[in-house]
């Protein structure tokens, strides 16, 4: 089966572009972590804000501003709300110092993610001008390193963000308070994905460019 080169530059560059943008969206937005605690807020009367949602670089609880990483939040949220005891409160500072050294893996990963789409932007529109089955396989290449770092960033955010909230249950040793607390992914999370996907699959076309470009030339050689 013949692949028209034309067509698969126009679906690899609309594949792209829209990674590149789901990747910037989710990085720019405040919901990669959600805490809805609408129901312990009723039961405290409404004294104090304690719903937030998180993005990389700040925590939103009624207003955004900075603050803590997203599950550090959660913790802190979980542990203030239902404590006070002094050995617990010491034990949180010990947390959000820990997922301080986390938050900053993640925080690096995903606009290095975004730093190697833009080169491979860059190379990907030589590259497709100039037919150059050396300089499409280095693309190709690239955008699935840079998915590969996309991967990486959410699989340690997942990771860490599940373990501080087992923290928060071994250390509250009962979940009852849970009920009252819904904790989850948002939205920005579901972009990053999205866009990883994408990536994946604009690195796999232009793989594929480079092997129509490569075929191409060993015919007209043979002739």
């Amino acid at each position: 089966m013949r692949v028209n080169l034309g067509a698969l530059s126009l679906f690899v560059a609309l594949v792209g572009l829209s990674s590149f943008i789901f990747l910037v969206v989710a990085i720019a937005t405040d919901f990669w972590y959600i805490i809805d605690a609408s129901k312990l807020e009723a039961s405290r009367n409404g004294t104090d804000a304690l719903s937030s949602h998180s993005g990389l670089w700040r925590t939103c609880r009624g207003e955004c501003g900075p603050g803590p990483a997203p599950s550090a939040e959660a913790l802190h949220l979980i542990i203030v709300g239902t404590s006070t005891d002094t050995t617990i409160k010491y034990y949180n500072i010990n947390i959000l110092h820990f997922s301080s050294d986390m938050h900053g893996t993640f925080v690096i990963l995903m606009p290095l993610s975004l730093i190697l789409m833009i080169f491979g932007g860059m190379t990907g529109f030589i590259s497709i001008l100039a037919r150059a089955y050396l300089l499409l396989l280095m693309t190709g290449l690239l955008f699935l390193f840079g998915a590969l770092v996309t991967l990486t960033g959410i699989s340690v955010y997942i990771a860490y963000s599940a373990a501080a909230f087992q923290e928060a249950v071994c250390l509250l040793r009962s979940k009852d308070v849970l009920v009252e607390i819904d904790i989850r992914f948002g939205w920005s999370l579901a972009l990053v994905w999205i866009s990883f996907v994408a990536e994946v699959l604009t690195g796999a076309m232009f793989l594929l460019a480079a092997r129509v470009v490569g075929l191409k030339r060993q015919r007209e050689q043979a002739l």
